[in-house]
């Protein structure tokens, strides 16, 4: 082997031939490396896909939407504006709570971002007024958040005791558990001891509610007594004189008299009672309590859902024994995940499986077929592991990318395998035969050049896709880098385990490979049918131009979609009744909807959430609701008639606006949007009633919109107020402060928290309030007797003005700016032609005062900027790609020979589009990125061969090199292409399966464009080389031993 000039290639290829045995276990140590990864790998349905959030929660308890605006929504805006790295800011304010959401650049460091807003709130928690408590930040999530959703009801346990269960017995248990963030509780009653004062027993007495305020906090409060130290030990010291039940807590005295001691019993109902309620809940109708489970951020789901499963199965004889039943999976993400990830795995190893069978047909050979499916699992797993490095998950995306990347880890063994098999066939016929290694070395090295070009290549052409911004990246990259990171040890294993396996198995002295049948016949009938069709140049030409402008003609009538709606075998429906419904009226409404939707027996349950949680990111009101409706088991295409008939039966309700989706196309639109829904339409301006009547002018021409659905305004106005206006000049008169008068109103109807009683690991709250007669009566409020510095009393309607109005729920910002929101769905076409045509009609028919705006935030915003970016992209890698062939191609004219494959490829999968009924998603797009790259990888090995055969074999270029050419890589490009197309048919067969959603329109485009790319590659692209090709002389300067 001494006396050749050996590129570094086939040095490498040498040493593995040399060291067979040590690359071989190298090899095996690897793949079962990769089996134990793959074992211990986190799984999930999708990547992180929500950006960098931060969720900042304040209490300001009894202050309006207005004044938590003003007073501390504003200020945190303030305050975090100018923070690096920050995208959006969005508020909400609503009674008695302000949550603020910061939304950062992707690559911002989600902890650095966590301490930096921690900073800014504590500055602002030292402006903000009296009354309102310091700023918190939410626990950090995963994308998805929710892992699970169970529920209690019961019929011996009351509310509260369901409550008290949940709060303090359930929920420590489940915040224990490693991966949980939080847990959301509603429903039910939170205990609560109460002092609830009678306003005539207050005058009766001649007591203020600032005395029984005093003495309810003395009564419930705790003091330390400290120790004493004898001589010989130090004795504890414990006091107990805390007033922990309602009896004991009444004999509180207020004030002593001559006629004896005024006691809280004496001019109040001293009772366990619940405290005020944001939120109810109710399952299969029936009232009770729904928890919500929130996973960490980069938490394995399914592993944190095994946990939890398991804590309920340790809890559920707990609650068996007290008449509780335990809801367990009112909705459970991991379904999804499971099924999603089943259908990927079953569709990789159907599609390996007809990749063994294809390979093993054409080759023919136990042992040259072992050698090349040997490849596809080692590369696979090399990949895993490699990703499992980088911290991505094993999810449906990065499981996509692998697929798609069958045909090139396949295609880099048979490539090497075939040439391998040929060389030794030839070179036992003979006088002197080479050595076995020898002709491995030579037959490796002649076609791996080419090959290593063309996978650089590919790379560049998916570099566009890992680049892509926003959501679509987040999603796509896992993808993309699993494809690159599955080539790129296809390419490893290709230069070192290949060739060491080709001198290991192929080795046997003396033995006469034959040509393998079916590649033998199917090159002789090709060769045959090549001929013919030579013959006939222009009528192919002719054919393959009208093909392509058929199919580039039919490009601008294909409908496109972001992200289709996952088949996920669960719903979330939105409820939103008038606002200022109450609780229990939503409550009853639900119930009636709960009855609708149990008649469709696709619908295995049906739980309802009334308004929020305590102290939870979202800021739903009494009139809202969230229904989590799971299904029993369907496919796809039925989850779309299922999406329907769930739409029908809602019609028929008065009074309340309904949005239906399911949880991860909600979620997706909440990252695009800020909103459930797919499209939101933000009217931005300083005057709240200007904008609620511009979002109203646009929800009635939304309706006149083909394809609008659940259209609704997001914060409508309406809700009932009753405005207290303080008279300053009979505040004077009487002698009264404005902040006591305010303190005595916050108390009475707010109630104000006085201390706390403690029962083992529980906590409760002690109130002074209103007695519930009083506190309910709409007419009374006037009457509330305030006390005087002279030991009077005058009614609050004495010193102000007490009126009925209409105010608003909520106040939203956006990017500081107060924002009214219209939201809707589109069925029956792509958001995209719909946002245009609402783009159109509000340009035409909304006229907006000074100073507002219109923005749309919506899928179809998120998916022309996707495109835009990966076309820009795509334009400087085909740049990057050029520049690249160009230094293996002999002149510009056989580069534009490999490059004219690339629209006949985007011919097929646009004819794919279309007959298979799909729109053109985000899917689809990176599908013609990869479809091009594919196409590129078997163009570039054709024009090399053609190439080769000019240069070391000294053919004369004409038809019969060019046939004998074509006929050399038929069965290559063959194998390639059946192979990649095996691989993923299962994919794209049943692209409604559950977790195909993405994957399936992408591996039907490459698989259309693969048929059509191979016909031109086999039966154009040799005679366009014999028209128009230049195999003459070597024009780039570039040495024979670059092929070599």
């Amino acid at each position: 082997m001494t006396g050749r000039s050996f590129s570094l290639q086939a040095a490498i290829i040498g040493f593995s031939i040399r060291f067979r045995g040590v690359v071989i276990a190298t090899a095996c140590l690897l793949f079962f490396y990769g089996l134990y990864g793959l074992r211990h790998a986190s799984y999930d349905v999708f990547p992180e896909f929500i950006p960098p959030r931060v969720t900042i929660q304040t209490e300001a308890a009894g202050f309006t939407p207005e004044q938590v605006e003003t007073l501390v929504s504003r200020p945190m805006e303030i305050a975090l504006t100018g923070l690096p790295g920050i995208q959006r800011v969005q508020s909400t304010s609503i009674q008695g709570l302000s949550v603020v959401n910061v939304l950062f650049a992707t690559s911002t460091d989600i902890y650095r971002a966590r301490q930096l807003v921690g900073e800014q709130m504590n500055v602002v928690a030292q402006q903000l007024p009296a009354g309102v408590h310091a700023p918190t930040m939410t626990p950090l999530t995963s994308s998805a958040g929710l892992v699970l959703v169970i529920g209690l009801t019961s019929e011996q346990q009351s509310f509260m005791q369901l409550r008290t269960l949940a709060d303090w017995s359930l929920r420590p248990r489940l915040l224990a558990l490693p991966g949980v963030a939080g847990v959301s509780v509603f429903g039910g009653e939170r205990r609560s001891l109460q002092i609830q004062v009678h306003p005539d027993q207050l005058i009766l007495h001649h007591i203020g509610l600032d005395d029984v305020l005093a003495a309810a906090q003395e009564a419930t409060g705790i003091q330390g007594a400290g120790f004493i130290d004898t001589p010989n030990q130090r004795v504890v010291l414990q006091s107990d004189g805390q007033a922990l039940t309602p009896e004991s807590l009444a004999r509180t005295v207020i004030v002593r008299s001559d006629n004896g001691a005024v006691t809280l019993g004496s001019i109040a109902t001293v009772t366990e009672a619940p405290i005020p309620a944001f939120g109810a809940a109710s399952i299969e109708g029936k009232t009770g309590i729904v928890v919500n489970i929130w996973e960490q951020y980069g938490a394995n789901t399914m592993a944190v859902t095994r946990e939890i499963e398991a804590a309920l199965t340790d809890f559920r004889p707990q609650l068996q024994g007290q008449g509780i039943t335990l809801h367990a999976d009112l909705f459970r993400p991991a379904n999804f995940i499971t099924t999603a990830l089943g259908n990927a795995t079953r569709a990789l190893l159907l599609g390996g499986f007809l990749v063994v069978v294809v390979i093993f047909l054409f080759l023919f050979d136990l042992r040259t077929a072992a050698i090349c499916c040997a490849t596809i699992p080692l590369a696979i797993l090399i990949a895993l592991s490699l990703l499992e490095t980088l911290g991505v998950t094993l999810n449906a995306m990065t499981l996509g990318g692998l697929a798609i990347a069958i045909g090139e880890v396949v295609d880099d063994a048979v490539i090497g395998v075939e040439n391998v098999t040929r060389r030794l066939r030839e070179n036992r016929l003979l006088v002197q035969p080479a050595s076995t290694a020898r002709v491995v070395l030579d037959a490796c090295v002649e076609v791996r050049s080419a090959v290593v070009y063309a996978t650089f290549a590919v790379i560049i052409v998916f570099l566009p896709v890992i680049a892509l911004p926003g959501l679509s990246g987040r999603l796509f990259a896992p993808l993309a880098t699993a494809y690159v990171l599955a080539v790129m040890a296809s390419l490893a294993a290709a230069v070192t385990v290949v060739p060491a396996l080709c001198a290991w198995l192929l080795a046997t002295p003396g033995e006469i490979r034959r040509e393998p049948p079916l590649a033998g016949w199917t090159a002789r009938a090709y060769e045959r049918l090549l001929a013919r069709l030579m013959r006939h140049p222009r009528f192919v030409i002719g054919g393959m131009i009208l093909t392509t402008l058929i199919g580039f003609a039919a490009l601008p009538f294909l409908e496109s979609d972001f992200i289709p709606d996952f088949k996920e075998g669960h719903l979330i429906i939105h409820m939103t009744a008038v606002p200022g419904t109450s609780l229990e009226q939503s409550l009853k409404l639900g119930r009636q909807v709960t009855e609708k939707l149990r008649q469709l027996p696709e619908i295995r349950s049906v739980a309802q959430r009334v308004g929020r949680a305590s102290l939870d990111e979202d800021t739903y009101g009494p009139h809202t609701s969230e229904f989590e409706v799971d299904l029993n088991q369907v496919d796809g295409k039925a989850s779309r008639q299922i999406d329907a008939r769930v739409r029908k039966a809602l019609d028929g309700f008065v009074g309340a606006s309904f949005s239906v989706s399911s949880f991860l196309t909600m979620r997706v639109n909440e990252t695009l949007s800020g909103s459930s829904s797919a499209v939101a339409i933000n009217i931005i301006g300083d005057d709240l009633d200007v904008l609620d009547i511009q979002a109203n002018n646009i929800v009635r021409m939304l309706h006149q919109i083909h394809g609008a659905t659940d259209v609704r305004i997001e914060a409508p106005p309406g809700v009932p107020e009753l405005a207290i206006q303080l008279r300053p000049a009979d505040l004077e008169r009487w002698g009264l402060r404005s902040a006591d008068v305010l303190r005595s109103i916050h108390t009475a109807w707010q109630g104000e928290t006085v201390g706390q009683i403690y029962e083992r690991s529980a906590a409760f709250n002690v109130m002074v309030r209103l007695d519930d007669a009083s506190r309910n009566d709409v007419a009374s409020v006037g009457s509330l007797p305030l006390h005087t510095v002279h030991g009077n009393y005058v009614p609050l309607r004495a010193v102000a003005d007490i009126y009925e109005t209409n105010g608003r729920y909520q106040v939203s910002h956006l990017g500081a700016q107060r924002t009214q929101t219209v939201t809707a769905n589109v069925t029956g076409r792509s958001a995209q032609s719909f946002v245009q045509d609402a783009r159109t009609a509000i340009a035409k028919n909304i006229k907006l005062p000074l100073g507002a705006y219109v923005q749309f935030t919506s899928a179809a915003e998120a998916e022309s900027q996707s495109r835009r970016e990966l076309f820009i992209n795509s334009g400087l890698a085909a740049i990057a790609v050029m520049i690249l062939l160009s230094i293996i191609t002999q002149g510009w004219r056989n580069l534009a020979l490999i490059l004219v494959n690339l629209p006949f490829a985007f011919v097929g999968g646009i004819l794919t589009i279309i007959v298979s009924g799909t729109t053109l998603t985000l899917g689809a797009t990176v599908g013609f990125v990869t479809l091009f790259g594919i196409t590129l990888r078997n163009s570039v090995m054709m024009i090399s061969h053609f190439e080769a055969l000019v240069e070391r074999e000294d053919l004369t270029w004409g038809v019969t090199t060019a046939l004998r050419g074509a006929r050399d890589r038929v069965v290559p490009v063959l194998m390639t292409s059946l192979v990649t197309a095996l691989g993923l048919a299962p994919l794209a067969v049943d692209m409604n399966a559950p977790g195909r959603e993405i994957e399936g329109p992408m591996a039907a485009v490459i698989l259309g464009g693969l048929m059509t790319s191979m016909i031109l590659n086999l039966f154009v692209l040799p005679i366009l080389a014999v028209k128009f090709g230049n195999f003459s002389e070597n024009e780039t300067g570039v040495p024979e031993t670059l092929f070599k």
